[in-house]
């Protein structure tokens, strides 16, 4: 296996477990690694990351589901919104500087961590 499918196949496996552990794995795994690992730039591994989370997502709310993890009404209740949401979001990360998508999310992470922490 080439040095590159390897580590694509590292991301994709830890964006897996971090997806299934705390509801995460798209923004704080495969974006930042994508970044370091592959050189992409900020827009395209945010658009890769979320190519990729479609299978995660779908293979992790199933596995929580078979555990009865899984509330569909809320998750469609906050699912629907998020669309739009992700409309506008793409629609100002092309209009702002690549490194200011860098540092707000760098930003974000950090102040997550800080909540999760304290």
């Amino acid at each position: 296996m080439s040095s590159r499918l390897l580590r694509l196949a590292v991301i994709g496996t830890v964006a897996g477990a971090f997806s299934t552990l705390f509801g995460v794995g798209g923004g704080t795994v495969i974006v930042p690694l994508l970044i370091l690992w592959f050189a992409y730039g900020e827009r395209e591994a945010t658009g890769t990351s979320l190519a990729a989370i479609v299978g995660i997502a779908i293979m992790a709310v199933a596995v929580q589901a078979f555990y009865g993890n899984v509330d569909v009404v809320n998750g469609v209740l906050i699912g629907l919104p998020a669309i739009a949401g992700s409309v506008v979001g793409v629609a100002i990360q092309q209009r702002i500087p690549e490194r200011a998508v860098s540092i707000g999310f760098g930003l974000f992470l950090l102040g997550s961590a800080a909540v999760l922490i304290f």
